[in-house]
């Protein structure tokens, strides 16, 4: 095994660690050496976890042991530092599938929040893609940032614009617009030059009279077909060897996915463009 596969099991300076107890109750911690992480279980120190295995578990001062594992997305979305309401990870990840966010992707994002929509974006369209962010509130950028900036430390294929996205975009021939804003129906018309043929709209709100008006929006504006809306709940099991049932909590509902793709404007009844006649056989008599 050569030392970059080795590293890769190890804790380094920096990462991100999730303690884990034997309750399953879940601490995020970023280690720094010499210093020490303090709860009800006990002390750990930072240089203790530092170098270890990630995966192996860490004794506390007073003899517990914690579990310590890298958090996945949705371990730090859950526990993100947060100003506006976030968007959940099972919401997420239906954002990337169903607004279908490829490698190299262009894509516009209205409204910041506390950046897990974002994050989740970048990682979708990778080193080659780019993601513009429409904000209008400056003052969630600092917080937002530090969230974004911990998933993904390199930014730099993200651009971040103060505007308001109602009034359009600067940009044209823009492969996916994802919307997370309250009145998304007031951005359709700007939206519908910038976005480039064959391009995914999708708007996330909370509530279904916002699908309407999103809904109705689209189309009244022509430009907009596979108008499809949906939401996702999600249910934990619990299961042994003595029983399996549901667990007593889920996630049910926390908002609305409703995606559109662009295109040509319906043609009025009878007059869709028949197609040619093939050509005369030259061969024939």
């Amino acid at each position: 095994m050569n030392q970059t596969q080795i590293d890769k099991n190890l804790f380094q300076p920096g990462d991100i660690s999730l303690f884990i107890d034997r309750k399953q109750r879940r601490y995020m911690v970023t280690l720094e050496e010499h210093e020490t992480y303090h709860c009800h279980l006990g002390q750990l120190y930072h240089n203790d976890v530092i170098g270890g295995t990630i995966g192996g578990w860490y004794r506390t001062d007073k003899g517990h042991v914690l579990l310590a594992i890298r958090p996945t997305m949705g371990d730090f979305v859950r526990q993100m530092p947060r100003g506006p309401q976030i968007i959940y990870p099972k919401d997420l990840g239906n954002i990337v599938n169903f607004a279908d966010i490829f490698p190299g992707a262009t894509v516009v994002e209205g409204g910041l929040g506390s950046g897990a929509l974002t994050s989740a974006l970048l990682r979708a369209v990778g080193d080659t893609g780019k993601v513009i962010n429409y904000e209008i509130d400056e003052s969630v950028l600092p917080k937002a940032m530090r969230n974004i900036e911990r998933l993904t430390p390199d930014t730099s294929n993200l651009e971040i614009k103060i505007g308001d996205i109602y009034q359009g975009v600067d940009e044209t021939n823009i492969d996916r617009i994802v919307l997370d804003v309250p009145e998304p129906w007031q951005a359709v018309s700007g939206l519908g030059d910038a976005l480039r043929m064959g391009g995914i709209l999708l708007s996330f709100v909370p509530t279904i009279i916002q699908v309407q008006r999103f809904v109705l929006a689209l189309e009244k504006d022509g430009r907009f077909q596979m108008i499809e809306s949906l939401e996702t709940m999600l249910r934990t099991w619990h299961v042994t060897e003595r029983s399996v049932r549901p667990d007593h909590r889920m996630i049910a509902h926390s908002g609305f996915l409703t995606t559109a793709v662009r295109c040509d404007p319906r043609p009025a009844y009878g007059n869709v463009q028949k197609p040619l006649e093939p050509p005369e056989d030259s061969f024939s008599s």
